[in-house]
């Protein structure tokens, strides 16, 4: 099994990255701006790219201020079964250190490696959306760049 990290080191608050992390506004201005997500556990947000491709993920732990934890099941073949992890470390000096560790994928592929690099444009979308109040989401035909 292969994993998928990267960190991150944002201007902003624990409490501002988790809630960017966990609420329709924050992944709406960050990642997909077509979604329904709720902050709760057990809750399956769903993220759509358009032409009938959503992707769902489970809520399996929230712990605010701290960490997010997902589960794909509904997406490509390849997320299938696979987990999304956000851990928000320690602030210091007005600035939160967040790990995104997407893992349980089968193998390095080069849809691995694309995803890798969405991932990557994912967090500076978050960065720009918590440090300058706009990020830049997919919109229909819009991918990030």
């Amino acid at each position: 099994m292969v994993a998928i990290e990267h960190l991150l080191q944002i201007r902003a608050s624990r409490a501002k990255v988790y809630e960017a992390l966990t609420t329709q506004e924050g992944l709406g201005a960050t990642w997909t701006t077509k979604l329904r997500v709720e902050p709760a556990t057990g809750f399956i947000n769903e993220f759509n790219w358009g032409e009938d491709y959503i992707t769902k993920m489970q809520i399996l732990e929230l712990r605010s201020e701290e960490k997010v934890l997902w589960e794909c099941t509904e997406s490509d073949p390849e997320w299938m079964g696979t987990f999304i992890c956000f851990k928000i470390l320690a602030e210091k000096e007005g600035v939160t250190t967040l790990i995104l560790k997407h893992y349980n994928w089968q193998e390095v592929t080069d849809y691995y490696r694309s995803c890798n690099y969405h991932w990557a444009m994912f967090l500076l979308s978050l960065k720009q959306y918590l440090e300058e109040g706009k990020g830049n989401p997919y919109k229909d035909g819009n991918k990030q760049t």
